[in-house]
């Protein structure tokens, strides 16, 4: 698709590219330091957060030299460290930690009234929804970096994030919030989006699911609407966005489509082998060409993109699943919550649930008050197939409306004030 712009907008976008963030900015022999530091397997996660990273830690051969001191040391077996798969050697680490680690979950109140919606990308996890703000807060330190306020009596629906900005749907218009914290608005009339339910972001395009079955595609630079396609008859309850811009849309029918933003009609339609009630959240894993979606029946579904065939569909709780999210390398394992509160680790294969995760009742540790908020320290229980839900108690199972998920780690919100960090440690 093209984008039109004006010179300044050219330059500008082309501006923002050129700048580097601080990190970025740092050469091969700083960045060698520092990872010189760090033990094998934090250094093989290093290798899957950024491409400029896996290449200095592969030039210098910083893999190899660790896996030549643990062997020496008897940590490990490995007899040919040299041929190590980096990828797969983090990825299966990651699953181990999800199915057998020990559950650590840090928790603070992120905001003054009930929220619902979390996002997390590079460290950062932006939250909202609910509130009339949004807030970006670092994963390290807690700390909350930047605040977004919303319009007067309008209603934040959905958001999304990169480096540079925040992207809202805000009522019926998307607004634009620089990270410096100026805030500029699609100059659309209101109306112009009929109710939209959903949406999601990758620069340049904002794709809004509506209750009348539309997606509707907005150009960022630009700031017009450049395409409007009829998914569903039906109102769309979500959606996933691809780096290739194809996107998935769930509807309240029980329906998913797929679709490209350069044609007029949907690419596909994924029915289900049974009726599983409404499509309430999508996720689309790019590596294998496989979407998942979870229902307010229950179900958990797979779809194979490359035949746009249902592979499996299982139960895997009780209630609604508001919230599915594997991490963007695996193709082993994902992430399921719902409204009984459970956190289940699920095989992307067979569907199968591997691990399901409660919170201990109890404060582990005294809270303790860090960058302005207090965090209470709690550990995660793992609760064996055949438990009945319902004789869990429901304090340590609070609603899951939202998850994000990265390595040895998920963060849940749960349609209150508080936010969840699930830490994962294996050893």
């Amino acid at each position: 698709m093209g984008i039109t712009e004006t010179g300044g907008e050219s330059s500008a976008r082309k501006l923002r590219r050129n700048v580097p963030t601080p990190i970025e900015s740092l050469d091969a022999d700083l960045l060698c330091t520092v990872f010189s530091f760090l033990n094998l397997f934090d250094l093989v996660h290093c290798t899957v957060v950024c491409n400029s990273w896996n290449a200095v830690i592969k030039r210098l051969k910083l893999i190899q030299a660790s896996c030549r001191k643990m062997h020496q040391l008897g940590y490990t077996s490995l007899d040919r460290p040299a041929e190590i798969d980096l990828e797969d050697f983090a990825m299966k680490h990651h699953k181990m930690a999800l199915l057998r680690g020990r559950i650590d979950i840090e928790r603070w109140e992120a905001h003054s009234h009930r929220f619902s919606q979390c996002r997390m990308k590079k460290g950062l996890l932006l939250t909202g929804v609910g509130d009339k703000v949004m807030r970006l807060w670092s994963l390290n330190s807690y700390k909350c970096i930047e605040e977004y306020s919303l319009p007067d009596a309008a209603s934040l629906i959905d958001f999304d994030f990169d480096e540079s900005k925040i992207v809202g749907l805000v009522g019926t218009r998307i607004s634009i919030w620089r990270r410096n914290g100026q805030r500029s608005i699609f100059p659309s009339r209101q109306g112009t989006i009929p109710r939209g339910l959903c949406m999601r972001y990758i620069d340049p395009e904002a794709i809004v699911g509506c209750e009348d079955g539309t997606a509707r595609v907005f150009d960022m630079y630009s700031k017009t609407c450049s395409q409007i396609i009829r998914t569903h008859g039906g109102p769309i309850t979500c959606l996933s966005l691809s780096d290739n811009q194809i996107f998935l849309s769930g509807s309240s029918l029980g329906r998913v489509t797929v679709s490209d933003p350069l044609l007029d009609q949907p690419v596909a339609t994924l029915k289900s082998t049974i009726t599983a009630g409404g499509i309430q959240t999508i996720c689309f894993n790019l590596g294998s060409n496989l979407a998942f979606s979870g229902t307010t029946a229950g179900y958990v579904s797979c779809w194979d993109l490359r035949k746009m065939s249902q592979l499996w569909e299982k139960r895997v709780s009780p209630n609604v699943v508001y919230s599915i999210q594997q991490f963007r390398n695996d193709a082993s394992v994902m992430v399921a919550g719902g409204i009984d509160g459970v956190l289940r680790v699920i095989d992307q294969k067979s569907g199968r649930v591997l691990s399901s995760c409660v919170m201990d009742d109890k404060v582990s540790t005294a809270p303790r008050r860090n960058n302005q908020v207090v965090v209470e320290k709690r550990r995660g229980n793992r609760v064996s197939e055949d438990t009945e839900i319902d004789n869990i108690e429901r304090k340590t199972r609070p609603q899951i409306s939202c998850l994000a998920m990265g390595m040895k780690k998920v963060v849940t919100a749960h349609s209150g004030k508080f936010i969840s960090v699930w830490k994962f440690n294996h050893s």
